[in-house]
């Protein structure tokens, strides 16, 4: 579903800001496969997705979506295929229209758009049954203008309107990050919900060990802008958070001695 190969991205190249942010990254998700990703601040986690989503155009490398090859498409090509949540819970939908128009504009993604398609008896009630699954007495309030909604609800809303038409690649980036621990464990229960019943090809970048742990077929962890761990469903059913935190531990341990090491080469060649 997802094949990626000997991928590079430096941004601000020449210059004094120069960001290697992805060196040589080999990576593939299986249809149907979800898989989770985590990673030192600055792996390349989210660049990861963003380069998967088209966001930019990688520097070399190869990038295919569905057996197409999609490297040098735009990220408006390539909505065709995918759907994402960000982090922050306002950029996921347009806040001065209602739930129900939040909704048919996902319903209307990638369809021919005429004729035109109006909030009728029949759509409105199967927009209502859909938000009954977010659990959060919205169904009744398909007409509240999004914007008066909270951070979770909105990002509850998101997520549905990502899945509703069920993308061929589901791209969740960090998505419950700046949600209060209540609406964040909703919003997760759902993405688990949603990706195991839709059979969904899933990519969730996450800060929270827990997650990685609890969800997902697979976990790859990212350092310095490389995929430095494969970790199998079945070897994520034997570990804990401790394993995962002393995995970084040690990643961090000899970033420390590199730093140092150069540090003192400099020191006496230099």
């Amino acid at each position: 579903m997802i094949r990626i190969e000997d991928l590079h991205k430096t941004f601000n190249a020449g210059t004094i800001n120069e960001v290697y942010a992805l060196r040589g990254i080999n990576f593939s998700v299986n249809e149907g496969e979800f898989v989770t990703v985590i990673g030192t601040n600055g792996s390349g986690k989210s660049t990861l997705l963003n380069a998967i989503a088209g966001s930019f155009l990688p520097d070399a490398g190869r990038i295919e979506i569905s057996e197409t090859d999609v490297t040098r498409r735009k990220d408006y090509y390539r909505a065709k295929y995918i759907a994402r949540v960000f982090q922050n819970p306002f950029m996921g939908t347009a806040p001065d229209m209602s739930i129900a128009e939040n909704l048919l504009i996902s319903h209307l993604r990638g369809k021919a758009r005429y004729p035109k398609v109006s909030l009728h008896k029949e759509l409105m009630k199967a927009f209502s049954e859909k938000i009954q699954y977010l659990e959060m007495d919205l169904e009744d309030r398909l007409d509240n203008v999004i914007g008066s909604l909270s951070g979770g609800q909105r990002q509850a809303i998101t997520l549905l309107m990502a899945v509703l038409e069920k993308p061929k690649v589901l791209l969740l980036d960090e998505h419950t990050a700046a949600l209060d621990p209540k609406s964040a464990a909703q919003v997760i229960k759902l993405t688990k919900k949603f990706v195991e019943e839709d059979k969904l090809t899933a990519v969730m970048v996450t800060h929270s060990m827990q997650q990685a742990l609890e969800l997902g077929n697979r976990t790859i962890m990212m350092h310095g802008g490389k995929i430095i761990e494969n970790i199998s469903e079945s070897e994520k059913l034997r570990m804990t958070t401790d394993d995962f935190l002393s995995r970084f531990s040690e990643i961090r341990k000899r970033e420390k001695l590199n730093d140092e090491l150069i540090t003192q080469l400099r020191q006496e060649y230099c």
